[in-house]
């Protein structure tokens, strides 16, 4: 079974924030910072009222991550984005090909 729209998101941006926390920050596992950020993330996705057909975050006339999060997850996909290429590349054409 194929999973949903929010379900790849989730996905993604686990992923974005793992490659952060490893390749940038040297971790070994994430810290409570950035596992509450996952969650959070997860939470906000769960809550869209765009549901499925919910547009690329940046382009989402709804803002609603709280602006420290918001800035915090920004840094990640401006970091994480251009490196998912690497390594996750079908998730990354995939992410790209949704928006």
């Amino acid at each position: 079974m194929s999973k949903t729209r929010i379900e790849r998101e989730k996905d993604v941006v686990d992923k974005m924030i793992r490659l952060y926390c490893i390749k940038k920050l040297g971790m070994q596992e994430l810290n409570e910072e950035y596992k509450s950020l996952m969650e959070y993330s997860h939470r906000r996705l769960d809550g869209c009222k765009f549901g499925e057909k919910k547009p690329a975050c940046k382009r989402c006339p709804i803002h609603c991550y709280k602006p420290d999060m918001r800035e915090k997850i920004r840094e990640i996909m401006r970091w994480a984005g251009p490196r998912m290429i690497i390594y996750d590349p079908i998730a990354a054409i995939r992410h790209i090909l949704n928006k």
